[in-house]
């Protein structure tokens, strides 16, 4: 079980991906995106994706808070609607202008519209509420690149019966996820920088239940790469991935290149 990006760390293209989390920030949180990035970095992590829901988007000049944090703050939207169609919607009118694009899962029909989107790069916490994943959801996620948040918000801030329930959503999910090879992100789904959780505490708390320190890992890094690829195809001279047309630094002659390839 891999997060859906190269395991070493990498994104593809040979370069490094760090570890990343998404936290809803205020107006959509307790916490200003400032002081998230601020503790964020302070936690080891590489970036931080701001995942408000579109009727709470966030107005800070995110490269500001990146330069001053020293750290990677991306901006991310949840999409939260009231059935697939409104969703399918906010979908398209969302997909173009941000860099991280979330469904906000918790129901069978949103969670089957969103494994079924391929502008769709995660499905948030599919197993809150009314919300499942099977087989056919997990198989489809998969075949889409569509990643399935493991939810670690219940399991860390929760008690009694919710947290219990959230143990066994997320045993079951794993398993799923392993058995499909389906792709993954985790997170603790954040609406404070008091929620934030280091990579090395969240390795602990996931080896308790289950998984392996590398899969929490490949997890918080996926977020990265889904930041990596999405740079990559709005990039103007992007041909596909791993491909850009240009020209080589070193000629003189003015020939184009595709990929080190002469055109």
């Amino acid at each position: 079980m891999t997060g859906g990006g190269d395991s070493t760390g990498g994104d593809g293209t040979g370069r490094d991906v760090g570890f990343y989390e998404g936290v809803h920030a205020r107006p959509d949180g307790e916490s200003s995106v400032r002081r998230c990035a601020a503790h964020a970095a302070n936690l080891g992590y590489d970036g931080l994706v701001v995942r408000n829901h579109g009727d709470a988007r966030s107005d800070v000049d995110l490269e500001a808070v990146s330069e001053t944090a020293d750290l990677d703050v991306v901006d991310g939207l949840e999409v939260r609607a009231d059935s697939p169609e409104q969703a399918s919607g906010y979908v398209g009118n969302y997909r173009p202008k941000y860099t991280v694009l979330l469904v906000h899962g918790g129901s069978n029909r949103m969670n089957r519209f969103a494994v079924e989107q391929d502008r769709v790069d995660v499905l948030a916490h599919p197993m809150r509420g009314d919300g499942d994943v099977n087989h056919v959801l997990a198989k489809a996620a998969a075949e889409h690149g569509v990643r399935l948040e493991f939810d670690f918000a219940n399991v860390l801030r929760a008690t009694g019966g919710r947290r219990v329930q959230a143990l066994s959503d997320l045993r079951k999910l794993r398993e799923l996820v392993e058995q499909y090879d389906a792709p993954y992100v985790v997170s603790a789904v954040g609406t404070s920088h008091r929620h934030l959780r280091g990579p090395r505490a969240l390795a602990a708390v996931g080896e308790t239940i289950g998984f392996s320190r590398e899969q929490i890992h490949d997890g918080l890094r996926e977020w990265g790469h889904i930041v990596a690829r999405t740079r990559e195809v709005r990039h103007p001279d992007f041909v596909e991935p791993g491909v850009r047309r240009g020209r080589y630094a070193d000629r003189n002659d003015g020939s184009d290149s595709i990929g080190g390839v002469d055109r």
